[in-house]
C-alpha cells in the first residue's frame, strides 16, 4: 500500500482516485472545485478544497510523507507546472504530471517531473496499434522500444512445440505465457505444444512481432 497525493479531480484524475483506490491504496486528494471533491471522496481515504500553487497550503499537507505525488491539473498548464515544480521542492519523492502536449511533456520533465503521463498520445499509440493489426489482441508498451503482445496463434504453428519451431532464435521474440479461456499459463518450456482457441503473451520490439506474425 501506497500513500498518494492526487492533485487535480478532472476525469482523469478521478480515474486515477478510483484505479487506487481499487488497489487499496491511501488517497489524499485535492482540488479548487468544491463539487469534484465532492465526487471524488467515495473513492478517496481524505480531500482537501485548496490551491495547489500555494506553497503554504501544500506544506500544510506534508508533501514528504506521500510516496506519489500525481499532478493530473487539466486545461491550465501554468497551475501544474508550478505545482510540479513546488512539490518537488518541499520534498516530493516521486512526482508523476499530466502532459497534454509535447512541449508540456518537456517543461514539466525540466521543472521538477520524475515522470510524466500524457494520457491521449500514450492512448493513441495503444489505440493504433491494437485496432489496425488483426492478429494482435491487446499491447503494453514496457520501453521505448519493447512491448508486450497479446497475439493469436498462427495457423501454421498449431500442433507444433516452441522447440521444433525455434521461435525466440529465428524471430527474436519471448514467448512469456499461454492464455486459454481467460487463464494464463506462464508454464513455457521447449515442449510447449500451441493449440487452437489460444492466445499468447509475447515479449519483443514491434517489428519482431511484425514479422514473427505476419502482420
Amino acid at each position: 500500500m501506497k500513500n498518494i497525493l492526487l492533485i487535480g479531480l478532472g476525469r482523469f484524475g478521478k480515474h486515477i482516485a478510483i484505479q487506487s483506490s481499487q488497489l487499496g491504496h491511501e488517497i489524499m486528494a485535492v482540488d479548487l472545485d468544491e463539487e469534484r471533491v465532492n465526487d471524488a471522496l467515495p473513492y478517496v481515504t481524505n480531500a482537501q478544497i485548496g490551491d495547489s500553487t500555494n506553497e503554504e497550503f501544500l506544506k500544510s499537507l506534508g508533501i514528504a510523507n506521500y510516496d506519489i505525488c500525481f499532478v493530473t491539473i487539466g486545461g491550465n498548464f501554468q497551475n501544474s507546472l508550478e505545482t510540479t515544480c513546488l512539490l518537488k521542492e518541499l520534498g516530493g519523492k516521486m512526482v508523476i504530471s499530466r502532459a497534454e502536449r509535447d512541449v508540456q511533456e518537456k517543461f514539466l520533465l525540466r521543472n521538477g517531473a520524475d515522470k510524466v503521463v500524457y494520457p491521449e498520445k500514450m492512448v493513441a499509440k495503444w489505440a493504433t496499434i491494437r485496432y489496425t493489426d488483426d492478429h494482435i489482441l491487446d499491447y503494453m508498451e514496457v520501453d521505448a522500444s519493447h512491448a508486450i503482445f497479446e497475439v493469436e496463434v498462427p495457423k501454421e504453428w498449431i500442433g507444433k512445440t516452441v522447440g521444433k519451431l525455434d521461435i525466440r532464435k529465428k524471430y527474436d521474440i519471448n514467448i512469456m505465457a499461454v492464455k486459454d479461456d481467460g487463464k494464463v499459463s506462464m508454464a513455457i518450456s521447449a515442449d510447449t505444444c500451441f493449440k487452437e482457441d489460444v492466445t499468447l503473451l509475447v515479449l519483443g520490439e514491434y517489428k519482431a512481432i511484425k514479422k514473427c506474425f505476419c502482420i
